[in-house]
């Protein structure tokens, strides 16, 4: 078991390396956008994801819990104003390591790999990545689904996270037979696994019939969650998510300290509350 267990991480590590291949806000300017040099914190959020991270293209307005939450952070570090820009799983490392964005505030949850590479604050939610099925599939448990095939994101976590769990529960040995020449693709012993760009052409693929069951965060699937669906009883992984900055960076303390604080006197809470 040690040596599948191996196996698994190893594989787990390759996939992770594959997967990570304007508003204002309001309040006054003090010694934080002084050090930085610039008096608006540029924020790289999620453009699609309900109740996080959205942006109605109508209004061109954002909403949700992040918005939220990075307009406070941006008040409380003394910026005049916030821009938001829109980030993807498969972009946001790049725009965060070219400064493109100050911080990402974009469902990024905390993990070691992303501790290599950025400063995380203390997490500000907890959720846990899920499978989601078609009803019409008539797939109630997860032992139905060997032989067919698992979608997820490709720049998320969830691809690696899923090869330790099936390996721990038994459901695969965590060997690779063979991958496709994209690398998006890979045979497992007992499953296949494809990772597609996007959260709605994992929808789409779903309902096609293209992938049997789509594993993705549990705040992410309540944007795709229809009378149609279902949530399967096993849960991949539990997800924690902070904001984001450079490896040392002048912001990574002072982001720190202001999501703690928010933390601590109820402001996320309320947020979460507000947005549940």
């Amino acid at each position: 078991m040690r040596g599948v267990r191996r196996g698994a991480l190893v594989f787990a590590a390759v996939l992770l390396a594959f997967a990570l291949a304007p508003l204002s806000g309001c309040t006054g300017n003090t010694d934080k956008a002084n050090a930085s040099g610039s008096s608006t914190l540029r924020v790289g959020v999620r453009s699609d994801v309900m109740n996080f991270g959205y942006l109605n293209e109508d209004t061109n307005n954002y909403y949700g819990l992040e918005i939220d939450i990075a307009e406070e952070l941006a008040d409380r570090l003394g910026y005049a104003d916030v821009e938001f820009v829109s980030v993807l799983p498969e972009t946001r490392k790049e725009m965060l390591l070219d400064g493109e964005v100050d911080c990402l505030v974009a469902c990024y949850s905390i993990s070691d790999t992303r501790l290599e590479n950025f400063d995380f604050s203390p997490a500000y939610y907890n959720d846990a990545a899920i499978m989601m099925v078609e009803n019409s599939s008539l797939i109630t448990d997860i032992d139905q689904l060997k032989g067919m095939t698992f979608g997820t994101m490709s720049g998320s976590n969830t691809a690696p996270q899923l090869a330790i769990k099936l390996t721990e529960m038994g459901f695969t040995n965590g060997e690779v037979v063979s991958q496709s020449e994209d690398g998006a693709g890979a045979q497992f012993d007992t499953f296949y696994l494809q990772q597609i760009p996007s959260y709605q052409e994992l929808s789409q693929a779903l309902e096609r019939g293209t992938i049997d069951v789509a594993c993705m965060d549990g705040s992410i699937a309540k944007t795709y969650l229809t009378d149609d669906r279902s949530l399967l009883d096993t849960e991949i992984a539990n997800q924690q998510y902070g904001v984001a900055t450079q490896k040392g960076s002048v912001l990574s303390q002072p982001v720190a300290d202001a999501i703690q604080a928010m933390l601590d006197d109820g402001t996320i809470d309320a947020l979460i509350d507000k947005w549940d």
